[in-house]
């Protein structure tokens, strides 16, 4: 059998080798009921020093592989020891506290199971078999308890003893476990710190592997970066060698610069002189040119003033298809006094008095009527032509001097056609309206050069039954023609106006025809017997130029008037009119009173009358500042080809002979 160990040493080889504690088993014997308890009790009686040891970390276990020591012996009662049980029972006390001393420390063992009576008695101590005293020793029973006495008690020191030494062993098996719980909670700590700190660190490794990851990626684009940048250097560095090649090609180029820069610094401080001379030169030159300049005007005044300030043109219009061809010695134009190569200025009409040869019997005579004027134009007269009369004329309006011109005749005899040309566009039959500005525009142009600069300004109305419309009219001002008044330009000025009209500010040919089409749409027309579209009003087309040169402060503003004039047909005084003519006979009642004014009033200007009655028609009020003393005037009077129309030619060309009788003072320019 396996040697019994002692408590104390398994305690200590527990602790050593962390195992869980063992307690050995109790080695006092239970004789009878007395020391019986059961295994509940003895949990019980253990269960505070369970309470103590159950904090710690390890637990403790009843160690099962080693046997229990072996219970001690009773010896078995004789007759003569009946007497023992009483004697037990006053030393059973102290006993059983001292048993219960132990079994406090100690876990229970098995019970013990009492003797039943009639068994067999235990073996006796020491392996001796007991004598039997007889009962009436009672002497030698007491010996006997008492030495049994004797023995428990020894037996019972050295339980005591050893449960003392137990005790002890049990405390510091206790505090080393406290010890070691207290450890163990600083190692747990320590093992969660770490475990964090691991934890922490792993985070930090896999951080630390993605920046490696993106380090590595950077560091394949920068290596990439690297090597496009080792060939562009190597490129850089190839033209680099070129342009070190450039540089002394250009060095020596700079060098042989050098040298002619300095043979011209020579030459340039020459041609400062020469420069400063021709400054000089172009001053006076300058001078020279506006002196010229200034002269070229007084001349051109002066010879328009020998043609006359007020000249009468006289056009005759071709033949139109589908219109019967005049009779020979109709229309004469007879030559000038230099012969065919002179302009012609004459024109002579044959008429016969179908009357005076009807009441006689015999064949009407004809009459001739000869007329003169500045120029004629026989139908054969182109646009072109017509303009070249007159450019001269409208070029003194950019000098300073009211021009006016206006187309004078019956319907369908060319005024409108001469003043603003025919449709379609064709250069070749532009009128004297377009062309008159091109040639403005073309002149001032020139004359910038020297030194001046000239604004236009354009406005174009009708009068229509004494009305004044704006023909620039557009959107809702079209039509209100009603609220347009003549009136001064301001207080104590002479410069007339038209309120509620437009004033366009032009400077080129194409702004010109734009304005043109749009007065076209604009103006009044009706059907006579005449002309199938006959103008029913008065057009004025309104040229305001104003010039300054800013060198010599000088300044001239003047207007150029060109006018289209309404039919003069006369009215049969015996004519029945329907509901539907007596509007056209208004119109040209209107229109007949307005062309007597305007002759009146070019009458008194000739006869230097005090009072001139511009007043009397807006025709006239309108164009007062062109038809006095300081304008120049031009008339077209226009006629019919056809024989047909004689008697209105005639009284057309009568109008016309009496205004080229007429004499107006010296033109006089508009200077500041």
């Amino acid at each position: 059998m396996e040697p019994q160990r002692s408590p104390l040493l398994e305690v200590r080889g527990n602790v050593e080798l962390k195992r869980p504690l063992v307690k050995a088993p109790s080695r006092l014997p239970l004789p009878g009921t007395r020391f019986k308890r059961g295994p509940d009790r003895m949990e019980a009686a253990l269960e505070p020093e369970k309470k103590r040891t159950r904090g710690l970390d390890t637990v403790t276990k009843i160690a099962t592989s080693h046997p229990r020591p072996p219970a001690l012996t009773v010896r078995p009662q004789t007759q003569s020891q009946t007497t023992a049980p009483k004697v037990a029972k006053k030393t059973g006390p102290r006993c059983s506290t001292a048993i219960g001393t132990v079994l406090k420390n100690q876990k229970p063992g098995p019970a013990v199971p009492a003797q039943k009576p009639g068994a067999a008695a235990p073996p006796v101590l020491g392996g001796k078999k007991p004598t039997k005293r007889p009962a009436w020793d009672l002497k030698g029973q007491l010996c006997d308890l008492s030495a049994e006495l004797k023995c428990c008690r020894e037996r019972t020191q050295t339980l005591n003893q050893e449960n003392q030494q137990l005790q002890d062993q049990l405390k510091e098996a206790q505090q080393q476990a406290r010890a070691l719980g207290a450890e163990c909670r600083t190692l747990e700590g320590e093992l969660a710190r770490v475990q964090a700190q691991a934890e922490q660190g792993q985070q930090e490794l896999g951080n630390l592997r993605a920046h490696v990851l993106e380090l590595e990626e950077q560091l394949g684009t920068q290596q990439g970066l690297v090597q496009e940048l080792q060939k562009e250097q190597v490129g850089l560095q190839e033209e680099r060698r070129g342009l070190a090649a450039q540089l002394e090609e250009q060095e020596r180029r700079l060098q042989a610069s050098e040298a002619a820069l300095s043979g011209s610094q020579a030459e340039v401080a020459s041609l400062r002189q020469e420069a400063a001379t021709q400054a000089t030169l172009l001053v006076e030159q300058g001078e020279r040119l506006h002196g010229l300049e200034m002269e070229r005007r007084r001349l051109h005044n002066q010879l328009q003033e020998l043609k006359g300030n007020i000249r009468v043109f006289c056009r005759v219009r071709p033949v139109l298809p589908g219109e019967p061809t005049p009779s020979p010695g109709f229309l004469l134009f007879p030559s000038g006094p230099g012969g065919p190569s002179d302009p012609p200025t004459r024109l002579s009409i044959s008429r016969t008095d179908e009357r005076r040869g009807t009441l006689s019997g015999t064949p009407a005579p004809t009459t001739r009527h000869d007329f003169s004027f500045d120029r004629v134009f026989p139908p054969g007269s182109g646009q072109d032509q017509v303009f070249e009369e007159i450019a001269m004329l409208v070029q003194s309006a950019l000098d300073g001097y009211p021009v006016c011109i206006f187309a004078y005749g019956q319907t369908g005899s060319g005024k409108t056609f001469t003043m603003e040309g025919g449709p379609g566009g064709d250069p070749q039959v532009e009128g004297l309206i377009p062309r008159a500005l091109r040639h403005l525009f073309s002149v001032a142009q020139e004359l910038g050069g020297q030194g001046w600069t000239y604004s236009f300004v354009a406005s174009y109305v009708e009068i229509y039954n004494e009305t004044v419309r704006d023909l620039l009219a557009t959107g809702t001002r079209k039509g209100q023609g009603s609220e347009c008044e003549i009136r001064r330009a301001g207080p104590g000025s002479e410069e007339l106006t038209v309120t509620n009209a437009r004033y366009v500010p032009v400077s080129c040919e194409k702004e010109v025809e734009a304005l043109l089409q749009l007065a076209h749409q604009n103006r009044a027309v009706a059907r006579t017997s005449q002309n199938e579209r006959s103008s029913r009003s008065h057009s004025v087309f309104q040229l305001q130029i104003s010039g300054e040169h800013a060198g010599r402060g000088l300044q001239c503003a003047a207007p150029l008037s060109l006018v289209d004039l309404a039919g003069s047909e006369r009215l049969d005084p015996g004519l029945a009119l329907g509901p539907g003519e007596r509007e056209r006979l208004r119109e040209t009642q209107a229109i007949n009173s307005s062309l007597s004014t305007l002759g009146l009033v070019i009458m008194a200007l000739s006869n230097k009358e005090s009072h001139v009655p511009y007043r009397n028609s807006k025709l006239t009020y309108l164009l007062q500042n062109s038809l006095g003393g300081s304008a120049k005037m031009l008339m077209f009077v226009n006629i019919s080809p056809l024989e047909e129309n004689v008697s209105e030619s005639l009284n057309s060309l009568r109008f016309a002979s009496k205004v080229n009788q007429c004499v107006i003072g010296t033109a006089q320019a508009n200077r500041k």
